[in-house]
């Protein structure tokens, strides 16, 4: 795949640089000009472009439209999926390769971890498994995490921002009758029927007893109140997650005063690996770190292959585009050939001949690229802006499509299209320029 990419990119710089010597070397003069743009006019008036040079910008039009589009929709999905991702996991964790996977000395190492430049945030967290039921003979497993019931700035995550109903707070409303308060997303809600107010009972599988008159062990049930509900638009964060304070985490874990790890927000989340890198080597064995891009790593990598392909299979619609162009210069010359051989016997250098017709095969070019830039971002934005396009989340982790123009794709798209305008029409010109004064006036 590097070697690949590496002769993909030889040949893009390579056609860059035929597209720059072209028109450094048939720049247009004012004259060049007037002749190109006449002879892109219908020969029934002179205020109309002919119908075939219509169909060579639409064409253009459509092959950058869609590009612009098909990368967006790549970029918008990996920013989107990185946003929900980030709504839960933090940018680091720091862990511990240590028995049980449980840090008991977290304190210290929180400490130390604050002092380092570039980590905005910092505190501990439990992560556990368990089972929950509302009584309605029904229970499904869930993912704990136990954080901070903090909504300020220390929140490591943006989980506070996605809440429908209550907060991080976990305040509870049931008096003696429950351990403490949790929030649930509102699929689980919507599955469990359980909301706001509401008594669910778990059970974790580490907090189980041993029975002696049974001979077996005895699983611990734990009663909370549902005082939240999130809806962060992840599927698995919705369907299949309960935070509750991290006191309560480590007692339905069994973790003690012990922890998971510690999560930790960063100034630059791009960098997760760096920092991951300077908390190692500060913090020693048996520390770990976990950074974002790590634990997702090969869901970002299919998504930048993905965009790659689509890249280059929609870029062939723009190639296409170009070979229409060259059709229409072809039709174009034939159509003037009298017109060029007048030309030449009153004394226009053949190079003219190759401009004027080099400039129509751009001018198109850049017309039909200017057209489906501004139509791609206009037809993008209201895709994203009006959420027009609904997806499945238990597949796609995401609700609807989401659409994101960056603006160096859109600088690349523009820039290819216009090497390929430059490009194109060069043939029909050298052709042009290369006719017989006395054969192309007998034309008929």
């Amino acid at each position: 795949m590097p070697i690949a990419v590496l002769v993909l990119k030889i040949l893009l710089f390579g056609a860059a640089a035929a597209a720059i010597f072209v028109l450094a070397t048939n720049w247009p003069s004012g004259l060049d000009l007037h002749v190109a743009m006449r002879y892109l006019r219908s020969r029934r008036s002179s205020r109309l472009l002919s119908l075939i040079t219509v169909i060579a910008v639409g064409g253009v039009t459509v092959g950058v439209m869609a590009l612009v589009i098909v990368l967006g929709v790549m970029n918008g999905m990996q920013s989107d999926l990185r946003e929900k991702i980030l709504v839960v996991n933090p940018h680091l964790r720091v862990l511990t390769y240590g028995e049980g996977l449980r840090l008991d000395d977290w304190p210290e190492v929180i400490k130390k971890v604050r002092a380092i430049q570039g980590v905005v945030a910092a505190e501990p967290f439990v992560l556990s498994q368990g089972i929950i039921s509302a009584g309605h003979d029904y229970a499904e497993g869930v993912a704990v995490v136990g954080v901070e019931p903090d909504t300020g700035n220390r929140a490591v995550t943006s989980l506070a921002r996605y809440f429908k109903q209550g907060d991080l707070g976990f305040r509870t409303t049931q008096g003696g009758g429950v351990e403490g308060g949790i929030a649930i997303g509102t699929r689980l809600s919507n599955k469990l029927s359980a909301y706001v107010g509401d008594v669910v009972t778990m059970v974790a599988p580490a907090g189980s007893q041993y029975n002696r008159s049974l001979g077996a062990y005895v699983p611990k049930y734990h009663r909370y109140e549902v005082t939240g509900l999130f809806e962060t638009g992840m599927y698995d964060y919705d369907n299949s997650y309960v935070v509750m304070a991290r006191p309560f985490a480590q007692e339905f874990a069994g973790l003690g005063t012990a922890v998971s790890g510690i999560e930790v927000r960063l100034a630059h989340p791009e960098e997760a690996s760096v920092y991951g890198q300077q908390i190692e080597s500060r913090l020693g064995y048996p520390y770990r770190t976990l950074d974002w891009q790590l634990q997702n790593k090969s869901l970002f990598s299919a998504l930048k292959l993905e965009k790659l392909a689509m890249g280059l299979v929609v870029f062939l619609i723009c190639v296409v585009a170009a070979f229409n162009v060259v059709g229409t210069l072809t039709m174009v010359v034939r159509d003037k050939t009298r017109e060029i051989g007048i030309l030449l016997a009153m004394g226009m250098q053949r190079g003219r001949i190759r401009r004027v017709f080099l400039t129509q095969g751009v001018f198109i070019g850049l017309t039909g690229t200017v057209l489906g830039a501004v139509l791609g971002l206009i037809a993008g934005s209201l895709v994203n802006n009006g959420q027009l396009i609904p997806i499945d989340p238990s597949i796609y982790f995401i609700d609807h499509l989401p659409v994101l123009v960056n603006p160096v794709d859109a600088l690349a798209v523009i820039a290819a299209s216009v090497v390929i305008a430059t490009l194109a029409p060069l043939y029909p010109s050298v052709q042009a320029a290369r006719l017989d004064p006395v054969t192309a006036i007998r034309y008929e």
